[in-house]
């Protein structure tokens, strides 16, 4: 069986150009029967067939003069939606596969005061995540987070260097081996909610860089709500959130 680069096979099955197929294959909406694509210039069989998710569309929530609420997609990098907004600037991230409720400012005045309110800790953030394991009683983890960054960012629980996070896990459902999981951070380090489910035994569904051994589309994690300066928001879950497969 010959071999061709999965983003050239690719390109050729969409009719698009070498370019368009990495960048698919890039955000992770590419696959072959139930395996993701992970490398573009990887080689594949000639007759691989592959399947492109779609991405949902973005929508905005709420809009005044100060701030843009949008309801991200999966799939959809932060610094994507920044650039399709004019005037607008993000006020916090969310990872690629984090759907839900995002923040940017229309001026500057109110971009300094809510990034005032996250230093402060006067915003209140609430996740919804599918973990591995059975979730039973809520839990509040306290472990210091360390991150370092070379190419992507790893973070990791330590005690000497990590800087305070603080999350409160609550069960809300059991599914099989599986949890869905109300998550509230009073903090907000990078890639906190992953590394602290991860290191109390409940890696979120799809999370193979912390420890996840159960495959989907994405990592099952959605901003479900946030609060501040007054202001609150909410993002209904997707359809993969509301209920595991």
């Amino acid at each position: 069986m010959n071999k061709e680069q999965a983003f050239k096979l690719l390109a050729e099955q969409l009719g698009v150009s070498n370019n368009k197929a990495k960048e698919l294959i890039d955000k992770g909406l590419v696959y072959w029967g139930n395996n993701k694509v992970k490398i573009a210039r990887g080689l594949v069989d000639e007759d691989t067939k592959f399947r492109v998710e779609e991405v949902n569309d973005i929508v905005v929530l709420h809009e005044d003069e100060d701030i843009i609420a949008i309801d991200k997609p999966a799939f959809v990098d932060s610094y994507d939606v920044e650039a399709s907004i004019k005037g607008a600037t993000l006020i916090h991230r969310l990872d690629r596969d984090t759907s839900g409720v995002l923040l940017l400012a229309k001026n500057e005045a109110f971009l300094q005061r809510a990034i005032e309110a996250f230093k402060q800790q006067k915003v209140t953030k609430r996740y919804i995540a599918w973990v591995d394991g059975i979730f039973f009683e809520e839990l509040s983890i306290d472990e210091p987070i360390h991150t370092e960054r070379q190419g992507k960012a790893i973070s990791r629980v330590d005690k000497k260097r990590g800087k305070k996070a603080v999350s409160i896990v609550r069960p809300l459902e059991v599914q099989g081996k599986k949890s869905k999981v109300e998550i509230e951070i009073e903090t907000g380090r990078t890639h906190q909610i992953r590394v602290h489910l991860a290191y109390v035994g409940y890696p979120i569904i799809g999370d193979e860089a912390y420890g996840s051994v159960t495959k989907s589309k994405r990592i099952l994690l959605h901003a479900a709500f946030i609060a501040l300066l007054g202001y609150r928001f909410q993002a209904k879950e997707p359809r993969d959130i509301e209920r595991y497969k």
